[in-house]
């Protein structure tokens, strides 16, 4: 308690009765005591006297709060809360037992030699990062342990056969860590949910949502809410709705899809304008704040979808029933209504709470051989609006939005999930039109709400926001991008944009065009949800929104809940409860892009598994100080070259060029760079491919 006041004072020299009034202690035994501990610590070393009737620690401790940050090796880096603190180096033997993420406090050493990185020892674990991991369960007669996938989880955790939950050796389990009890290796847990046996599709898949903390079920609160609501809409759910059943309107989906989010319709007007009617899915009339299903779909945040099924922010009797937009039943809706003219000029904009009926559902393929062929159901419509969509299109590209194009991997699956077949799906003119007036939806309601007070008093609301590139990380696109003769101008915003669209265009088809594209979207900053009014970048718009999918979005949900309200003439809500909330979102979303992608990882690992000791031709994708990523280019499957494993010469990264280099013959391979590569390994557990090169065998 002494210490601390010292430590909290940067060490200035204190007499015993200043530091009793700084702990605000005032009898006077209490003061005398202060005094004799002063005395009796500084003859143990602890405190010095620089002055008469002053003291002074001996050492000033040093202590930071940070996140820990694992390295292969067991040691770790401390990034400080304070962003303007540097790392800090913790060796193994001094980590206790943080592990990787966790919040800690870390005493941190005094620098011995000026210039040296600092080091530090954790004293106190202040939050788990997670305490739940998935892993294979191994068994014997006397204990159990569980391995786990994540590769920053260095430690094997024990588990109790009272608490094995009926897992079998070799099972992969979920288990979540009890203990750590001092001075053990390892910490204790038990086994919560048994996924099943390794390599079966439902098990790995189960293990991937599980690992990126996504419940793998509804709570039965949460279902029995959702199963609650009548099947039919009432004569009271009409109340104060606009009634669109009688115009044309339809629906533009996957093939395989449930959850029909958006609709749009089509009237003529007299005067030879159109209104177009963009009708959203009224999620916010079922799910109500601090209701179950708000809970519930507040912590998922997202849906999430991976190579095989989508794990839904909403139980299925809502996403895929009652808010689903299906053919030829009425459904409640959010719409935002424009009346455009021939040159897709919006004369005029409402928005309200509505009721539709779907005339048609189209999969993305039928709508797309009805514009090529000029004919079909609804021809008229689809082709008016495929017209309107191009002028949108053009207009945002000519105001600075960036045309990311990149190739999406598609798998096709046998009845077991495993990967029969690779390929690529491609967008076209159907999928574009639904996206332009989406985006027309989402950019309006935003400007909306954005403009709709002057002056300082701001209604608060959750915009869709994205920043301008980091030049640096631009800068070193446009350096890799010059290798295959392209040209990026950095000069402004608006040459950048202009730039990147050409690089789009012009790598169309070609080999490259996976990487560069991915590339290119690394090299921007990432979207996020804000109540801050910022622009969106990539897509050029002052103001932007998330208006268009609720039922697989929860900013969607609550930008229909403030659209509503301010219609409705209400208040500004609170920035602060939705700032977090768009936080929160804003983390969850990553964590789903991180569970699809490693999605499909599993899925290119074990459809390659089948073709060990097969040869493709292959793309540079990266380079690393421990080898170089493959990416095939049929199939798009990304593996690794170690560099022990090129045996003509010894190899070592350019990290300043993007090559590895030969160090006897000076031979180059370079990001970008063809070659062929032959299938060496498949680890399906640690979803990693290994590739050897044909030139060097």
């Amino acid at each position: 308690m002494i210490c601390d006041i010292f430590e909290k004072n940067k060490n200035v020299a204190l007499n015993h009765k200043q530091i009793a009034a700084k702990l605000n202690i005032k009898e006077p035994e209490a003061i005398s005591t202060i005094l004799e501990v002063l005395v009796d610590q500084t003859d143990q070393g602890v405190f010095i006297r620089p002055e008469r009737g002053k003291f002074k620690l001996k050492e000033l401790k040093t202590f930071i709060n940070g996140i820990v940050d694992l390295t292969a090796d067991g040691s770790a880096f401390v990034i400080p809360e304070d962003e303007f603190e540097k790392d800090i180096f913790v060796a193994p033997r001094k980590l206790r037992s943080a592990l990787n993420g966790d919040r800690v406090k870390v005493y941190v050493y005094a620098k011995k030699n000026k210039g040296k990185r600092k080091e530090g020892e954790v004293v106190e674990i202040l939050q788990r990062s997670k305490t739940d991991f998935i892993g294979v369960a191994k068994v014997s007669a006397q204990y159990a342990f569980v391995i786990p996938d994540d590769r920053k989880m260095l430690h094997d955790i024990f588990v109790p056969l009272d608490k094995i939950n009926g897992a079998k050796n070799g099972q992969k389990v979920q288990v979540h860590m009890t203990d750590w009890p001092e001075g053990a290796k390892n910490p204790v847990g038990e086994i919560i949910h048994v996924l099943g046996n390794q390599g079966e599709n439902n098990t790995e898949m189960n293990a991937i949502l599980a690992q990126y903390g996504f419940p793998l079920r509804f709570p039965d609160a949460v279902e029995k809410e959702a199963n609650a609501f009548p099947k039919t809409i009432s004569e009271a759910d009409l109340k104060d709705r606009r009634d669109f059943r009688k115009v044309t309107t339809f629906t533009i989906d996957p093939f395989d899809a449930k959850d029909f989010d958006d609709a749009i319709s089509v009237e003529y007007l007299p005067d030879g304008n159109y209104e177009i009617g963009v009708h959203i899915a009224d999620v916010s009339h079922f799910v109500k704040p601090k209701s179950n299903l708000d809970k519930e779909a507040y912590e998922r945040a997202t849906s999430v979808y991976l190579v095989d099924r989508v794990i839904p922010m909403l139980p299925e009797v809502l996403s895929n029933e009652l808010c689903s937009l299906r053919p030829n039943e009425d459904k409640l809706t959010f719409s935002a209504v424009f009346v455009l003219d021939a040159q897709a000029k919006v004369l005029s904009q409402w928005f309200g709470r509505t009721v539709i009926h779907s005339d048609r559902r189209f999969t993305y393929e039928e709508a797309q051989e009805i514009i090529e062929y000029k004919s079909g159901e609804y021809a008229k419509e689809l082709l008016l609006l495929n017209d309107l969509a191009y002028i949108l299109r053009a207009e945002k590209f000519k105001d600075g939005a960036i045309n990311f194009e990149g190739t999406e991997v598609k798998f096709k699956l046998d009845e077991q999930g495993k990967p029969i077949g690779v390929y690529v799906k491609e967008r076209k003119d159907a999928h574009k039109l639904i996206e332009d007036f989406m985006l027309l939806a989402n950019r309006k309601v935003a400007e909306f709400i954005a403009t709709k007070v002057k002056g300082k008093n701001k209604l608060t609301f959750v915009y869709r926001s994205h920043d301008s590139p980091n030049l640096e990380s631009l800068n070193q696109f446009s350096t890799f991008a010059s290798r295959f003769g392209y040209k990026i101008n950095t000069k402004s915003d608006r040459e950048i944009a202009r730039s990147l669209n050409h690089l789009m265009q012009d790598v169309e088809g070609k080999k490259e065009q996976n990487i560069l594209t991915q590339l290119a979207i690394r090299s921007m900053a990432k979207a996020i949800y804000t109540t801050k009014k910022t622009s969106h970048y990539g897509l050029a718009f002052d103001y932007y929104t998330h208006f268009t999918s609720p039922i697989r979005r929860y900013p969607d949900v609550m930008v229909h809940r403030l659209l509503a309200h301010y219609l409705a003439g209400g208040k500004s809500e609170s920035a602060e409860f939705f700032e977090a909330a768009s936080s929160h979102s804003s983390a969850m979303e990553k964590r789903a892009a991180d569970a699809e992608r490693a999605s499909i990882k599993y899925k290119q690992a074990e459809y390659l598994e089948n073709n060990v000791g097969s040869v493709f031709k292959g793309i540079i994708s990266g380079v690393t100080e421990w080898g170089m990523y493959v990416e095939i280019i049929e199939n798009k499957c990304e593996g690794m070259i170690r560099l022990r494993d090129i045996s003509d010469d010894f190899y070592v990264l350019d990290e300043k060029n993007y090559c590895i280099v030969g160090q006897r013959k000076n031979k180059k391979y370079q990001l970008g760079d063809e070659v062929d590569v032959r299938v060496k390994k498949v680890d399906l557990a640690k979803k990693q491919i290994d590739f050897s090169l044909v030139q060097a065998e």
